[in-house]
C-alpha cells in the first residue's frame, strides 16, 4: 500500500455497519484505509459508540450530540462533555452544529447545543465536528462570534455549503471535510467549491453509512469507500492520489491531534 487513508467521520455504531463490523474493517484496511473516527450523535449512546473504538485499534471516536438531537440532550452540562473526552479513544466533540432543513430542533435548542460544544472544544482542545445544513448565516455568526472569546480547533464536516462558508470556515482556521457528494456528477458546484479549499485545510470522510460515492452511490456506505472520494478530491486539485492521502492523512494528524500516528502512515510532510 503506498499512502494511508483516513476516514475522519462514519457512524460505525449505527444500523447497516454495526451488525458487519469485522468484514466492514477489513475491507478499509484493504482498501487501504487505515484509521476511522466513528462520530457520537447521542451522548446518551456514547457508551455503545465507545466500546466500539476500544475493540478496534483503527477506531477512535468522538463524544457529543447531533443538531437533529440538541432539544434531548440541552441538560448534557459541558463539564460532561470534557469529563467524557478525557478517555485516549475520544478524540473530538460533535457532531454539532446547525440542520434548518429539518426542524427536528428548534434553532435555539441547536445553537445552545452548538455553544456548548464549542465551550468543550476550548477547554480540551479536542477538534469540533461542525455539522451544518441550510444555515449558512447563523453558522458563521456563531463562529463568529465564540472565536472571538476564544480559538477552538474544529472542522466542517461533509462540507456542501456554498463557497462563503467554506472561505470564512478557512479564515477562521477551520478545516473542511468532503464525502462521497463530491463524487456525484450534479456536485460541480462543490467541485468548484473543493478547489479554493487550500490543500493544508482538506480532510475526506465518508459519513457512512450514508451518501456512498460513485460508483457505489445507491449501496451502504462504508469506510473502504472513503477511496472514491479521495480520488475526485485529488482530481479537483490536480494531484495524484498519493499527494492527496499525504496531505489529508498530514491535515487530519495535525487537527486529530490526540491520535497517535501509526508507523504505516509514515512521518508528516
Amino acid at each position: 500500500m503506498s499512502e494511508w487513508i483516513v476516514d475522519s467521520h462514519c457512524h460505525l455504531d449505527y444500523d447497516g455497519l454495526a451488525e458487519r463490523l469485522p468484514e466492514v474493517i477489513a475491507r478499509a484496511e484493504a482498501a487501504g484505509v487505515g484509521l476511522m473516527v466513528s462520530i457520537s450523535s447521542l451522548v446518551s449512546r456514547f457508551p455503545r459508540l465507545l466500546a466500539i473504538a476500544e475493540a478496534h485499534e483503527q477506531v477512535f471516536c468522538t463524544v457529543g450530540t447531533h443538531p437533529h438531537h440538541a432539544h434531548e440532550e440541552l441538560d448534557v452540562p459541558v463539564a460532561e462533555l470534557v469529563r467524557l473526552a478525557q478517555h485516549p479513544k475520544v478524540v473530538g466533540l460533535g457532531e454539532a452544529g446547525l440542520d434548518y432543513h429539518y426542524t427536528f430542533s428548534t434553532p435555539a435548542a441547536q445553537e445552545q447545543g452548538f455553544r456548548n460544544h464549542i465551550a468543550a472544544a476550548r477547554e480540551t482542545g479536542l477538534p469540533l465536528v461542525i455539522h451544518t445544513r441550510e444555515a449558512e448565516d447563523d453558522t458563521i455568526r456563531i463562529l463568529e462570534d465564540e472565536m472571538a472569546k476564544g480559538a477552538f480547533p474544529a472542522l466542517l464536516h461533509c462540507f456542501t455549503s456554498a463557497e462563503r462558508l467554506a472561505r470564512a470556515g478557512v479564515e477562521l482556521g477551520l478545516t473542511v471535510s468532503f464525502s462521497g457528494i463530491l463524487t456525484y456528477k450534479s456536485a460541480q458546484d462543490l467541485r468548484d467549491v473543493a478547489q479554493i479549499v487550500p490543500m493544508d485545510r482538506l480532510l475526506v470522510e465518508t459519513d457512512s453509512p450514508y451518501l456512498a460515492p460513485v460508483p457505489h452511490r445507491g449501496q451502504s456506505n462504508e469506510p473502504a469507500f472513503v477511496v472514491k472520494t479521495l480520488e475526485t478530491l485529488a482530481s479537483v486539485k490536480g494531484v495524484s492520489r498519493e499527494e492527496m492521502a499525504r496531505a489529508t492523512s498530514d491535515n487530519f494528524f495535525r487537527l486529530f491531534a490526540k491520535v497517535p500516528r501509526p508507523p504505516r502512515f509514515g512521518t508528516a510532510a
